[in-house]
């Protein structure tokens, strides 16, 4: 029943920084642990970062872990995934997504998820 609305993506040169938000339109947000998912081209979905409802635990595949921060403002219902030295193997479909917990989200387990964002990193 939730709606989740993803911003912010863009063309990037290899180094770069983006900022991406998902606002939950429909719902209550604080009830939900959220993560970012993307899906590059030819490739299966993955996982890129969950945080847990309140903020305290927040997970990271090994691709992004160092380069991406995921924060959550739940008074906005906003989520936000800030990449730094992106590469162009982070060119992908970004999505933003609901679960129980933020280590379902780590496990593609999950409840809910927006129309997505694009990303493409230049060589």
């Amino acid at each position: 029943q939730v709606r989740l609305v993803e911003y912010g993506g863009g063309l990037v040169q290899r180094g770069g920084s983006l900022r991406l938000s998902c606002v939950v339109s429909r719902g209550t947000f604080n009830d939900y642990s959220m993560g970012w998912l993307r899906r590059a081209p030819g490739k299966e979905r993955e996982f890129v970062a969950s945080i847990s409802r309140n903020g305290d635990l927040t997970l990271y595949s090994d691709a992004v872990k160092g380069r991406f921060a995921i924060s959550r403002a739940n008074a906005e219902n906003a989520l936000y995934l800030q990449m730094n030295g992106l590469k162009p193997e982070d060119t992908a479909t970004y999505y933003c997504a609901s679960g129980p917990s933020a280590t379902h989200i780590s496990r593609l387990q999950f409840d809910n998820w927006g129309q997505g964002t694009q990303v493409t990193v230049s060589s």
